[in-house]
């Protein structure tokens, strides 16, 4: 079964791939192919089979440590740094503000709405033109300011947080009736 290649990197397989190559060539960090599953949010199987893909065409490297496959990307390919740049702008707001938003004291959940988490979805639509991030807590607002306004150079799309506490999140308005119906990509403390 062929998966339709997703709106927002239409260049890729599947949004499973862009995801899984986005986790390692974004984080840059060399992981276990069960590690790299779960933040690539695909079944160990997906996982393994892209890998390989990636590994037969150079992407990717990969080395044994004990019974544990490490992979990382590999830095002699001259694909890598044009995929890094072409995630980065493309699934890079999810990876990055997620790294960002988890180690900040006070975040209880944050995710991407709007028109960026709906073409990410498959929701057909013109392209985003900014990122729409809520976070929920009483987390330091200079800190999430500081985390947006990181990822929006690195994507060089405008990332535009609104941060409500617990209490104002389940509060009553059209706008919080809009944001709860609508796609959103989970970027900390799981579904809404």
């Amino acid at each position: 079964m062929r998966n339709e290649p997703p709106l927002l990197a239409p260049i890729f397989r599947s949004d499973g791939q862009a995801r899984l190559l986005a986790a390692v060539l974004l984080l840059g960090e060399e992981m276990s192919l069960t590690e790299l599953a779960a933040r690539a949010d695909l079944a160990y199987p997906s996982a393994h089979r892209e890998v390989a893909r990636l590994i037969r065409a150079g992407i990717l490297r990969e080395r044994q440590v004990g019974r544990t496959r490490l992979i990382a990307s590999n830095s002699e390919s001259p694909l890598v740094e044009p995929l890094r740049q072409i995630l980065t702008v493309i699934t890079g707001p999810v990876v990055l503000l997620s790294e960002d938003l988890r180690i900040i004291e006070g975040v209880s959940q944050a995710f991407i709405y709007g028109s960026f988490a709906a073409r990410a979805l498959g929701v057909a639509g013109p392209p985003p033109n900014d990122i729409d991030v809520m976070v929920i807590g009483t987390p330091d607002p200079d800190r999430i300011y500081a985390a947006c306004a990181r990822v929006e150079r690195l994507v060089g799309r405008p990332v535009n947080p609104t941060i409500l506490t617990r209490e104002e999140w389940e509060g009553d308005s059209g706008f919080l009736a809009h944001v709860r119906g609508g796609p959103v990509l989970d970027l900390v403390g799981g579904p809404r």
